[in-house]
């Protein structure tokens, strides 16, 4: 049986891992007392206990643990920023191309951020194609329900007598220095990091993720783009949509509750809009994690997930 230990498991990512994990009849959870959960001594020994530990931690306390764990035959899943751009990092979207080879054999997994999930899905294998020049301005907004902030922004949104600014959605990483940009950059194989908009609401979760293009920004037709979505992303957990069931709307909370992720091109031949929808808790967080490790498993990758057909 293998050994799982999940250090981080009282914050929201690790939650709902664990809450995943302990379903399951082919995995232990090593446990850790809560009140020696931030002891260093603890940690190490789980940590090198473990045959696969999941990181769900602040970036710093992340980088602490991945360098406690010396037993080179553990696999780290790490949830935060820290190591998504780091060498000898597996970055953890096994729909990009390779990725899916790599992550099996992997010993250090940096699974990807939930809005970078959705524009690296829309935009890597454009430039991979040569449809998107690898030094395109592009621009990006995300709308994300107020899960992805965490415990804190849950409980802002979940209090009574709240701000009544929270009923509206809010724009946030004004400053353009959001710390999804560098691996949306780096990933996606481009020279420069897009305009960012996130964009927080008034719902648990769900996220939609949008890339505007004009004609001219790409080398051929938005059925160009189509054609690669479609020949790529053909599930189990990214699918490209031909069709909606939604008229001429496309909701962000569409997804949530699943673990899989809906790629679309909307708008025209002249303005495109690609789009990508899904969880920000699932294929945005824990549901991307849990399939990394059913990879390094060798085992059916949507085991324990969520999955179901385009809406």
């Amino acid at each position: 049986m293998t050994t799982i230990f999940i250090d981080g498991s009282s914050g929201t990512t690790g939650l709902q891992i664990r809450e995943r994990l302990s379903k399951r009849t082919d995995l232990s959870i090593l446990e850790v007392p809560y009140e020696l959960r931030h002891e260093e001594a603890v940690r190490r020994e789980a940590l090198n206990k473990a045959d696969i530990a999941f990181l769900c931690l602040p970036d710093d306390a992340a980088e602490v643990s991945a360098q406690l764990c010396e037993d080179p035959s553990t696999v780290i899943i790490d949830t935060s920023t820290r190591h998504r751009t780091e060498p000898g990092w597996v970055y953890g979207l096994a729909e990009l191309e390779g990725q899916r080879e790599q992550i099996r054999s992997a010993k250090r997994i940096a699974n990807p951020g939930c809005h970078a999930t959705g524009f690296i899905t829309l935009i890597a294998p454009l430039v991979k194609a040569g449809l998107l020049k690898p030094d395109a301005a592009l621009q990006c907004f995300s709308l994300t329900g107020y899960s992805g902030g965490g415990k804190k922004m849950i409980a802002e949104y979940e209090a009574d007598g709240r701000d009544l600014l929270l009923d509206a959605p809010r724009m946030y990483g004004l400053s353009q220095n959001h710390k999804h940009l560098k691996e949306m950059k780096v990933i996606s194989g481009l020279t420069a990091e897009p305009i960012f908009c996130p964009i927080v609401a008034d719902y648990y979760s769900g996220m939609e993720t949008v890339v505007p293009l004009f004609a001219h920004d790409i080398n051929g037709t938005a059925e160009d783009i189509r054609n690669v979505y479609r020949a790529q992303y053909q599930g189990p957990m990214i699918t490209f949509a031909e069709a909606a069931a939604e008229g001429n709307f496309r909701s962000g909370n569409a997804f949530a509750g699943r673990d899989d992720l809906e790629v679309r091109v909307e708008g025209n031949d002249e303005r495109i809009l690609l789009v990508s929808r899904f969880d920000n808790l699932g294929k945005g967080a824990c549901g991307a994690a849990i399939q990394n490790l059913n990879i390094v498993l060798g085992i059916d990758e949507t085991t324990g997930l969520k999955t179901g057909g385009s809406l």
